[in-house]
């Protein structure tokens, strides 16, 4: 069974398309070749920026013969309709074979494929690969109608087994397939053959390539580190960069520069995503958590161990770095003269044409966080404050540049504002979280304007009808109700969601369509906190039992009411109630259907004849006392535990009692006790809306 290597040499790819790009070739090459009939043991892909390769193993040497009966039409049919059959299925009319099935006589063609071999598949495949490779942006060039993402090379097309290595036949757009490639581009010219893919990677290495993003990766971090603790430093985890400059070299060179001292004053975040985002460099601090070195990664070795590439490299963070501190030091003179010009500035930004710009958002959002700040513990005025200078930084020079670093530099400039901890907090925190990983504010001020900031921002949107459809989310409205349910649940607030949604609206002038609008967005709500839940193991059937009850907008009772019936479902006696209750709804639905009355009230125990009867009496006297005062306190551990009592009684009712006795007394005494179990336990949830 032969092996298979392919590389497609190129021009450099960018960094971001490599890991995707080998995936691709490894997915489009192998689905190729078992659509073909060749299966394989195993596959891998590879990227460096001038070339991707895969190593497939174990393939087979040739696809089996295939024989297919095709059915055609029925004896009697057009001659047309006969021929074009015959046509279709690539054999001659004479051939076809007369077949009778129970319409009748019809036509079957017998086609018969041979089997193919791999050489053959595998240059069939490749072509159509490369032909429909799903590049983000590709080009032609010369005068081939190839496109690739960069001008491509060469292509090695080879398979291998114990009696050597064969080049598969391929030529497209005159770039024939072989067995040689090039290594470095500046440490190794020349050309080097290969045979297979062990022979491939190892000879690649001596030609100063790491074929293995992972392996160069690795490389990097690992020095960098190392050098970076040599001098009692460390090194800035980033791993998105490290993934990046893995794709931006071949054979990575590992240099370590200093940061002028005239920056070192800059805030560390300012630094570090100047080098990150124009430079690509790492940032590496004291234990302080000042950053005062940089690595930078060269694609090469050189004859003075890199100093005048770090020299070089230096002279442009330095531009860089003077015009972060150039930005700095204006901002810094705007805060501490109170931020004011940048306030009014929001006026002119547009936050949305349909609810207006960015002040009137801030307006909202510092009226609302005055509303919410009772009740998750803040200080009215300095909930208000925090919300009124919470996007001041949007209209720094800094954020301009770099504009994820808003919300940092907000926290900044209010500090040398002569804000409050609390004020200066929030600006930076009411953002959070904006990842499903991401901590969520937890101090009172930081909660209030978070909560703010996105429930306006639901409310808005689903105010003028922009909900997101599908896939589209185009203002991340998905993220912010996510964001909501975090900031509530993982605070342990007690807020009715309602109240807010229907206040912050900044549209709706009519009562009824704010409603509708809130109730709307409420169910966008649960929705979301649905896929929460699931991850947390919490069924959506128990979520919609618990949704039915009332306080379906305190996210937090909601939460407690589902988590403890989650809990309870997981018993036996949890299980086995659900069916009583089940059997107990569904037959008293049946006779309320049939009798025309509804049977609510006037269970009497008096009328119990058996002891199972008697029992189930008191079981339910006794578990309505708890249930009462426990749902009254929103323990509902303790109202699930009472409710799950009731499984015995239940079961030994069901097996020793008829409900529909000849006594109409006796048959209505009963159903009026199984209105007993059902009101029971929808006290604590719908466990109609249970599944199983």
């Amino acid at each position: 069974m032969p092996d298979l290597l392919i590389e497609l040499f190129s021009e450099e790819i960018p960094a971001r398309m490599q890991s995707k790009a080998a995936d691709d070739l490894k997915r489009l090459v192998t689905d190729g070749l078992v659509a073909a009939g060749l299966t394989y043991a195993g596959a891998a892909g590879f990227a460096t920026p001038r070339r991707l390769a895969l190593s497939v193993e174990g393939l087979l040497a040739e696809s089996k013969p295939v024989r297919e009966d095709r059915k055609g039409p029925k004896v009697g049919a057009p001659a047309q309709a006969v021929t074009g059959f015959a046509r279709g299925a690539g054999v001659a009319v004479d051939a076809l074979e007369v077949r009778s099935d129970k319409k009748g006589e019809v036509y079957f063609a017998v086609i018969e494929k041979p089997g193919r071999s791999a050489a053959e598949i595998v240059a069939e495949v490749l072509e159509a690969t490369l032909r429909n490779f799903p590049w983000p942006k590709s080009m032609r060039w010369g005068s081939g109608s190839l496109r690739w993402v960069r001008p491509l090379h060469a292509i090695i097309c080879i398979l291998s087994d114990e009696a050597g290595a064969a080049v598969v036949p391929l030529d497209i757009d005159g770039i024939k397939a072989g067995a040689d490639t090039q290594g470095h581009r500046f440490l190794s010219p020349g050309v080097i053959t290969v045979t297979g893919f062990e022979d491939y990677e190892a000879k690649l290495k001596r030609a100063h390539v790491y074929l293995r993003a992972t392996e160069r990766a690795e490389l990097i971090w690992a020095d960098a580190s190392n050098q970076a603790f040599a001098q009692g430093l460390e090194l800035v985890e980033d791993r998105g960069l490290l993934a990046e400059v893995a794709g931006l070299v071949e054979w990575p060179v590992v240099l370590l520069g200093k940061i002028d001292e005239a920056y070192l004053d800059l805030p560390p975040e300012v630094l570090q995503t100047s080098m990150r985002e124009h430079q690509k460099f790492f940032s590496v601090r004291e234990k302080s958590g000042r950053i005062v070195q940089f690595v930078t990664v060269a694609n090469t070795e050189t004859a003075d161990h890199g100093a005048t590439i770090l020299a070089g490299n230096q002279k442009v963070l330095s531009a860089r770095l003077a015009d972060a501190k150039f930005f700095w030091e204006n901002d810094l003179r705007v805060a501490k003269a109170g931020m004011q010009p940048w306030l009014d500035a929001l006026e002119n930004v547009t936050f949305h044409n349909k609810l207006g710009s960015q002040r009137d958002l801030v307006g909202r959002i510092e009226a609302l966080a005055r509303e919410i700040a009772p009740l998750v513990g803040a200080d009215a005025d300095v909930a208000a404050q925090a919300a009124r200078i919470a996007k001041a930084d949007l209209s720094s020079e800094m954020v301009y540049e770099f504009p994820e670093l808003q919300g940092l530099m907000g926290r900044y400039y209010a500090t040398e504002a002569g804000q409050p901890d609390a004020v200066a907090a929030a600006a930076q925190e009411h953002y959070a979280p904006l990842g499903p990983s991401d901590d969520v504010p937890t101090a009172p001020v930081s909660v209030a304007v978070s909560l703010a900031e996105k429930i306006d921002k639901l409310a808005g949107f689903w105010a003028i009808d922009e909900k997101p459809t599908g896939s589209k989310d185009p203002f991340a409205l998905r993220r912010a109700a996510l964001g909501v349910i975090r900031v509530v649940l993982e605070n342990d607030l007690s807020l009715k969601l309602l109240q807010f949604i229907s206040g912050a609206s900044p549209r709706d002038d009519d009562a009824g369509q704010t409603q509708n609008s809130g109730l709307d967005l409420l169910s966008f709500f649960h929705d979301r906190l649905k896929v929460y839940l699931k991850d947390q193991g919490i069924r959506h059937d128990v979520i919609d039992a618990c949704l039915a009850m009332p306080g379906s907008d305190d996210l937090t009772l909601l939460v407690k009411r589902a988590r403890a019936l989650s809990e309870t479902l997981q018993t036996d006696d949890g299980q086995n109630l659900i069916q009583g209750f089940k059997r107990a709804n569904n037959i008293l639905t049946q006779a309320e259907a049939k009798d025309g009355v509804e049977y609510s009230y006037g269970a009497d125990v008096k009328f119990a004849e058996a002891p199972a009867e008697k029992a189930l009496f008191s079981a339910l006297d006794a578990a309505e006392a708890k249930i009462a005062p426990a749902m009254e306190a929103e323990d509902f551990t303790t109202a699930m535990a009472a409710m799950a009592d009731l499984r015995g009684p239940i079961d030994a009712f069901f097996t020793d009692v008829q409900v529909n006795a000849d006594s109409e007394i006796l048959r209505r005494n009963r159903l009026n006790l199984l209105s007993r179990i059902r009101s029971t336990c929808l006290r604590v949830a719908d466990l109609a809306q249970i599944e199983g």
